[in-house]
C-alpha cells in the first residue's frame, strides 16, 4: 500500500454546497466521529459477485472534535474497491466526503485539475502542520499524492490545501461510483479511510 483537504469549492450549485460543508467541517465539528473498523492493507482478488459495495454516492459527513495533524496519504487496491487512507497523528476533527463538479485550491480558488470522469472532495478535520506551523505532511508532488498505477477506480489524488485546521484533497475517479468513508482510531493515531467501489 502506498500513498487524503484546507477548503475547496464547487461550481454552480455544487460550489455553494461544498463551501457550506467545509464550513461545517471547520467550525461545527462537535459530534462523535464515525468509527467503523476496517483493514487498510490490500486484499486478495475475489469474484465480483462477492462484492457488497452498495454504499451509494451521496455526501458523507462525520462531525467531531480533534487536535491532530495529517502525516501521510496512502492508497491500495482491494478486490472490490480502491482505498485511500489519510494518516493523522492524534485525533481527527471530523470528515466530509462528497462528489463535486470541481475542486479548487485553498486561498486562490484556482481549479485543481483531476483525471477521471468524476471528482471527490475529501475534507479532513486536521491541518498538515503542527501548532508552530511546521509541516507535518509535505508531499514531493502535491498533484500526485499517491501512485494510482494498477488502481481500478482511482485516477489521481491531489492536495488542495491546508487551512483553518483542516486539510482538503481532490480525488479523481473513473466515474461516479459508490463510496464509503470512516475513521479508525488506534491510540495516538487516526486513519481517515475512503473506499471507492470498482462498479455499481
Amino acid at each position: 500500500m502506498v500513498s487524503t483537504s484546507g477548503t475547496s469549492r464547487t461550481t454552480s450549485a455544487g460550489r455553494g454546497r461544498g463551501r457550506g460543508l467545509r464550513r461545517a467541517a471547520g467550525a461545527l465539528l462537535t459530534a462523535a466521529l464515525l468509527a467503523v473498523p476496517a483493514a487498510a492493507g490490500a486484499a486478495p482478488a475475489s469474484a465480483a459477485t462477492a462484492c457488497r459495495t452498495a454504499w451509494g454516492s451521496g455526501e458523507q459527513v462525520a462531525l467531531g472534535l480533534g487536535s491532530g495533524a495529517v502525516t501521510g496519504v496512502r492508497s491500495g487496491r482491494h478486490a472490490c474497491f480502491d482505498r485511500l487512507v489519510v494518516d493523522v497523528r492524534g485525533e481527527v476533527g471530523g470528515t466530509a466526503v462528497l462528489y463535486v463538479d470541481e475542486v479548487t485550491q485553498d486561498g486562490s480558488g484556482a481549479p485543481v485539475p483531476l483525471r477521471g470522469g468524476a471528482r471527490l472532495l475529501v475534507v479532513v478535520g486536521a491541518p498538515s502542520h503542527d501548532e508552530d506551523f511546521r509541516p507535518t505532511y509535505a508531499p514531493a508532488s502535491p498533484r500526485e499524492l499517491v501512485d494510482v498505477r494498477g488502481a481500478t477506480t482511482l485516477r489521481q489524488v491531489a492536495l488542495a490545501g491546508s487551512f483553518e485546521g483542516q486539510t482538503t484533497l481532490g480525488v479523481g475517479v473513473r466515474a461516479r461510483l459508490p463510496f464509503r468513508s470512516f475513521v479508525v482510531r488506534d491510540g495516538a493515531t487516526s486513519r481517515v479511510v475512503v473506499d471507492v467501489a470498482h462498479r455499481w
